[in-house]
């Protein structure tokens, strides 16, 4: 998709991967991936979404990803959304359920937006952050723990949106936030 469009998925619909391929890459502006319910037959080593360009918008989509067997640290690196390194600006992504998956999402570096009120469990990190700027706000974590639910790497700015620690948390129903950039 390299247009302006609203991608919507009909009630009881699915898209089931079923090869090594990412399903969905958007890149433009003004593009809307909405109740979208995506899984695979198998753990493929890529994202479900990978979404670049600006003022783009991932709604109330339910993305998760087959069983694995623990430890988490063995799991393919299968996540629901990626956004392109330095090319996705203003990324809204709200009222979606990530699970079962190695991440909900990678946050590249030089990317920015807001992530609101999802649902992520079930995975080693719930949203990793790789010098990336994201305002989070009103995430929970279900009832099976995420090994990390935020993870904020090395060489992400120090400052807002993700200082203070204690206020991150906070904002998101007691994240557990392991910051790396100490």
């Amino acid at each position: 998709m390299n247009k302006s469009i609203t991608f919507e998925g009909a009630a009881g619909s699915m898209i089931l991967l079923t090869a090594p391929v990412i399903p969905i890459v958007a890149v433009g502006s003004n593009i809307t991936l909405k109740n979208l319910r995506m899984t695979s037959d198998a753990p493929y080593e890529n994202e479900f979404i990978q979404i670049g360009g600006s003022n783009n918008q991932v709604l109330n989509n339910t993305i998760y990803g087959p069983p694995q067997q623990l430890p988490m640290m063995n799991w393919v690196v299968n996540r629901a959304v990626v956004p392109q390194a330095n090319n996705m600006t203003n990324l809204l992504v709200q009222g979606n359920m990530f699970y079962s998956l190695r991440s909900g999402m990678y946050l590249n570096p030089g990317t920015n937006g807001n992530i609101i009120n999802n649902v992520v469990y079930n995975t080693k990190g719930g949203f990793l952050v790789d010098s990336a700027v994201f305002v989070m706000n009103g995430n929970s974590w279900g009832n099976t723990a995420n090994e990390v639910d935020i993870a904020i790497f090395a060489g992400t700015p120090v400052g807002p949106p993700y200082d203070p620690i204690s206020q991150l948390k906070a904002n998101n129903n007691n994240a557990t936030v392991s910051d790396q950039r100490v």
